[in-house]
Parts: structure tokens; sequence; C-alpha cells
């Protein structure tokens, strides 16, 4: 006979946090053919529908909005009772949960979490990657990367590394045929790569130089929402583009970009680790924190 154990209850949260089968099913490491299986099985079990599913979205049920409501707090006190046994161990293992963006994930993954993966090898890292600010403690993770001015002030936060800029850049045939920008106004006249934010609205390019602050609202032909996709266009002379300083920090060192407006993107906060403070944190969770303080020793 069928039991909903916690994986289905995991499911049942992911794909409530991300309004698709698919992104939850991406979050838990399963098919979404087995997350939607997983899911209709337990709304079998119930006997309600726990989700709304269309074509094009995915939404709670009122049913399922109140079940949510009553599992979560109690899934997180379960998963608490499990550190505290865990915290018990000598060796690290089980699974550590991050949230970050991608930019942040691609400057920590080699020196903070491959590393930890080489001493840990009994511990199994899910970095999930996204655009949009979560509650990591609501949404089930046991680490947040963002910038310092964005960590929430209960938590625990530790910086790790210098602080990040921002960078416009363009190809050298596009500066040969356009022209370089001055001054943050001469952008309108100019052709852009627009970024869609994860709540679908435009990204405006804010630029700051000496008290003056600027937010422009580019114009130009394509408009995308993924960083990777942004540097093709900008590699292949479409238009300029804004970027995380380290996703193109290549290009402009090997000449294949030509750095623009440098004046107007001073320093930004630095990236930190956080996490919420646990009278009782696992040996894994405590051996990531200790290797994110040597990092950032190392760094200084």
């Amino acid at each position: 006979m069928y039991q909903p154990g916690l994986n289905d209850l995991d499911a049942v949260l992911a794909v409530a946090r991300r309004s698709s089968f698919r992104g939850a099913a991406l979050d838990l490491g399963m098919s979404t053919t087995a997350m939607s299986s997983a899911i209709a099985k337990l709304e079998a079990h119930l006997g309600v529908r726990l989700f709304n599913r269309t074509t094009r979205s995915v939404s709670l049920t009122d049913a399922g909005r109140a079940f949510v409501e009553q599992v979560a707090p109690g899934l997180a006190d379960i998963r608490g009772a499990m550190d505290a046994a865990r915290s018990q161990q000598a060796k690290p293992s089980g699974m550590l949960r991050i949230n970050t963006f991608a930019t942040a994930a691609r400057e920590l993954l080699a020196p903070l979490v491959l590393e930890y993966l080489r001493r840990h090898p009994d511990v199994h890292v899910d970095v999930v990657t996204e655009g949009r600010l979560v509650d990591v403690v609501a949404e089930g993770f046991d680490f947040g990367v963002r910038m310092a001015n964005l960590v929430p002030t209960d938590m625990i936060a530790i910086p790790l590394g210098e602080p990040q800029r921002h960078a416009i850049v363009a190809s050298p045939a596009y500066v040969k045929k356009h022209g370089r920008p001055r001054v943050p106004s001469d952008l309108f006249r100019h052709r852009c790569i627009r970024v869609r934010l994860p709540n679908g609205s435009l990204f405006r390019w804010e630029l700051r130089k000496r008290g003056q602050t600027a937010l422009i609202d580019v114009t130009g032909p394509i408009t995308l929402d993924e960083a990777s996709l942004s540097r093709i266009a900008v590699l292949e002379g479409i238009g300029l583009g804004f970027f995380m300083e380290p996703d193109v920090r290549g290009d402009i060192e090997a000449g294949r970009l030509v750095r623009v407006l440098e004046d107007w993107t001073p320093e930004l906060a630095p990236l930190c680790l956080y996490y919420p403070g646990r009278r009782n944190a696992s040996a894994a969770h405590t051996a990531f924190v200790a290797l994110a303080r040597e990092v950032t020793a190392a760094r200084k």
C-alpha cells in the first residue's frame, strides 16, 4: 500500500516553489515524469488535487496551499532533527543544498565547491542557480550566496572575495563600426542586448559615478534571459552588453571584447556565503563553513 514519504513532500514543496514540474524536477535531481508521478500518487492518496495544471502554468489549489502551509514547518522540523543526528557524525556525509546566481556559482565552483567534494567525497552538493532572491530556510537550502548588501540581517555571513563590478562591453568590430559611448546618455543611440529578469521585467542598466546615478532603459535588436547567451550575442558584434565582470573578464583580457564606460561601473559589494545559525549543524555543514573561511583567508 502506498504511503507518502519525505521525498514526496519535498516534491510538493519544490513544485509549489517553482510553479513548474520541470523546474522542481531539476532541483531535486528527478525526471519530470517521475516528479509528475510522485505528485499524482500523493494526490490520489489524499483524495484532493494539490495543483491546478495547464499547458502553460502550475499553481496551488486552495487545498494545496493549505497543505503546503501545514507541511513546510513540520518538514523543516524533521530536517532539523536529522541535522541534529548527523551532527554527531565524525565524518561529513549526506547532502548540502546551495542557492546562488550563475555568475557567483561559476566563480566559486572550483575553489570552494569542487575542493570541498575532493576533501569530503561522501557528501553530495546540490547547487541551484536562479536570478530571484529566495528565503533559503523556507525553501530548504543550507546556504545562500549573494552580494553582501542582499544578505538578510538575521543570517551568518562569510565574505568570499573581492568586491564585484559590472562591465559594459562590445566586440572590437562593433566599436569600429559604431564608436564608443562616452557618457550614459550615449547608450540611447547604441544597439544594446536587452536582458529579461526572472520576474519578466526588463533589466535597466544602472551606472554610477561620483554620486551620480543613471538608470538606462536600453534598446536593441534582441532580448535574452541568460548571461551566456548575451555574451555570444556581444561577441558576434550584435551590440553592447552589460555583465558581471567575471563573466567576461577572460574575453576582455584576450581582446575579444572591449570595455566601455568603465568609470561608470564602480565596485559593488563582495559575495557572501550565508546561512542561519544552527545549534546542531551537521558535520557536512560544519566542514563547508570551515572551508569557506579557509578560502576567504587565502584570498586576503
